[in-house]
């Protein structure tokens, strides 16, 4: 096991994580290293895959939507809603073609954003916090009022 692999699996184990799984905010499904598939539960119970690539890890890693059964980025479709707030800011196709999420905790989005540590400091990447920071962020956003929720039967 490398050492970046150790320091995720170390964040795996800590309470916060486990919490997070207890409480059914989140749950892993699996781990190709330096692949990481995580969902995450929206406030209408549909659970949205984070892909997260964790290579250097505990620096910060980046991650996006994921699809497992089509082993692929998710439909267009498919990606969360949101209702003109930060969802549809955080989640954008249009951002490095849907490769990263929009948020000041991912190593892809904080490149040329040093303004997010002055205006956004509590969501910049805090390695002391690790993966369950990241989490956090997006199930807060998944169960905000700007999440729309799915009119249709989840695939």
């Amino acid at each position: 096991m490398t050492p970046d692999e150790r320091a995720l699996m170390a964040d795996l184990a800590k309470a916060s994580f486990r919490l997070g799984v207890a409480e059914k905010r989140w749950a892993l499904l699996g781990i190709t290293w330096p692949h990481v598939h995580i969902s995450v539960t929206a406030r209408d119970g549909r659970r949205f895959v984070l892909r997260f690539d964790c290579a250097g890890y505990p620096n910060a890693p980046t991650a996006r939507l994921w699809d497992m059964a089509r082993d692929a980025a998710p439909l267009e479709q498919d990606w969360p809603q949101s209702g003109g707030g930060r969802m549809g800011a955080v989640f954008r196709r249009d951002w490095k073609g849907g490769t990263a999420l929009y948020l000041p905790c991912d190593r892809e989005s904080i490149a040329g954003h040093d303004n997010w540590r002055i205006e956004m400091p509590s969501k910049i990447w805090r390695p002391s916090v690790g993966i369950t920071q990241y989490l956090e962020l997006v199930h807060e956003l998944l169960n905000s009022n700007d999440y729309r929720p799915f009119t249709r039967a989840a695939a």
